[in-house]
């Protein structure tokens, strides 16, 4: 019983160090804007701390699916400099989705199914033909929203090593194009300019996540080729 209930435990106890630590308030740009200095400050001192306070503060973001992941990341990028602002995203949304897999595994799993709607069904065919590949597809290319996509795996019989290699390596490329946005917010504040989302989604980061999701997929296009073959 204790088992089945530990995801929602540490989700419990993550929550209230999120809201206690405040966090939760530095979800937005003005926010961010207005209180970088304090918040810059505090890494340079606490630099451990901070990491880990912002990781707990994005695992609860994506356990939760709460909206503000794309500004954590950026402001990953800011607070922690491109590479490891990046890779302490990666870290959290990982453990955040996983959280979300073990809870789908729970008596909750039939509630979280019927708010996830027809969407698994659609992408069942994918997991069957080749697990790995199709999960780092989707942590690539964002087909279906990223709430979906941490749970499909769960009720479609994905393990959960394969799970975690895909969604880590999976979300890589576009969270460090982020984080690299990111890292370029302190220029952007002090010049008193606007920052824009859309900025960073540009046909060119698009197409070019596109390409490696393609990529990715060339082993189930191998094997279905194989498999016509030798019918043949």
């Amino acid at each position: 019983m204790l088992k089945k209930s530990l995801p929602l435990l540490i989700i419990a106890a993550l929550t209230a160090l999120f809201f206690l630590s405040g966090w939760h308030e530095y979800l937005s740009f003005e926010q961010l804007r207005e209180h970088r200095l304090e918040l810059n400050a505090w890494v340079a001192e606490q630099p451990i701390l901070a990491a880990l306070a912002f990781i707990m503060a994005y695992i609860i973001v994506v356990a939760f699916s709460l909206p503000g992941g794309t500004i954590m990341t950026l402001t990953g990028g800011f607070l922690f400099g491109a590479v490891w602002g990046g890779l302490y995203t990666v870290v959290g949304a990982t453990l955040g989705a996983t959280i979300i897999f073990l809870i789908a595994k729970t008596s909750l799993g039939d509630a979280l199914l019927a708010k996830a709607g027809k969407s698994i069904q659609s992408m069942k065919a994918g997991f069957n033909e080749n697990a790995l590949s199709y999960m780092f597809v989707l942590r690539l290319v964002p087909l279906f929203p990223f709430f979906i996509v941490n749970l499909a795996p769960a009720f479609l019989g994905v393990p959960l090593r394969t799970y975690v290699i895909a969604t880590f390596f999976g979300i890589m490329p576009a969270t460090f194009v982020f984080s690299l946005a990111g890292s370029g917010l302190g220029k952007v504040f002090e010049q008193g300019g606007a920052f824009s989302i859309a900025g960073i989604l540009t046909p060119e980061m698009l197409g070019a996540l596109l390409g490696l999701g393609l990529l990715s997929l060339i082993p189930v296009f191998y094997k279905k080729l194989k498999g016509n073959g030798g019918a043949a």
